[in-house]
């Protein structure tokens, strides 16, 4: 029996930026599972819409998918949009929903492998404080996985780390970069716990002007695709035993 589809739904974006970095990421994951087809959707801005790629599934005689939000935390996206999204489709297909990718130490590696590359070494973690700056959400459960990233990350060696938002919640990034060097933290970088460019990723690009190094975003990390086959490992269980019920 071949393995479940997996179907990559992103969430679009005007900046062109976006959708090439999505694409880059889904190539990394068939190149480590050339076994498993891996198509992408994307909710708005960009083609396929994720309708339409389940749509051309159904069309070619696949039964199985696994749909994987490309999102960090377990917000408004991962709730309410992308369930919406998977109700319309056609009734012929079984899909399961895989989580959302965050939290992860697998993320965290991948944050850390950000800041390295933008100049910091691991005997500088002890004297740099760091801002894990994400796109930010009004869901609270969001927010409170953000201030648990930040905490549990504080205790690897960091001298410290603080959460900052984007949008919807404060901190901002350039707040959480002068309390840090209030604090006392010899430097300070910026983290983007962001997936792609794009209006928000630019914004906490912004923010870290007064910050001694801005790592980029997450992207198409190896660490990134371990965690994509890892929520589909997870999901595509339960798929197969229903299968095989």
């Amino acid at each position: 029996m071949s393995a479940p589809v997996l179907l990559v739904i992103a969430h679009g974006s005007r900046d062109p930026r976006h959708a090439a970095t999505v694409h880059a990421l889904v190539r990394r994951v068939r190149s480590l599972r050339p076994d498993v087809r891996v198509e992408t959707g994307f909710l708005d801005f960009n083609v396929p819409s994720v309708q339409g790629v389940l749509e051309s599934l159904e069309t070619e005689g696949v039964r199985d998918v696994v749909a994987l939000p490309l999102l960090l935390t377990r917000a408004f996206h991962a709730k309410a949009d992308i369930p919406a999204v998977l109700a319309d489709a056609p009734p012929r297909l079984r899909i399961r929903q895989a989580e959302v990718l965050g939290p992860s130490p697998l993320l965290l590696s991948a944050l850390e492998r950000r800041l390295y590359e933008a100049g910091l070494t691991p005997a500088d973690k002890s004297s740099t404080g760091v801002v894990l700056a994400s796109a930010g959400s009004s869901d609270p459960e969001a927010i409170a996985v953000i201030a648990e990233i930040a905490r549990e990350w504080r205790h690897t060696g960091w001298c410290a780390v603080r959460p900052a938002f984007a949008s919807a919640s404060l901190p901002r990034t350039e707040d959480a970069v002068r309390e840090l060097r209030e604090l006392g933290c010899a430097r300070v970088a910026v983290a983007p716990y962001v997936l792609a460019p794009g209006f928000l990723p630019d914004r906490i690009a912004r923010g870290a002007a007064g910050a001694d190094v801005l790592a980029d975003v997450l992207g198409p990390s190896p660490e990134v695709a371990r965690v994509l086959l890892e929520r589909y490992g997870a999901a595509r269980v339960p798929v197969l035993a229903a299968v095989g019920a």
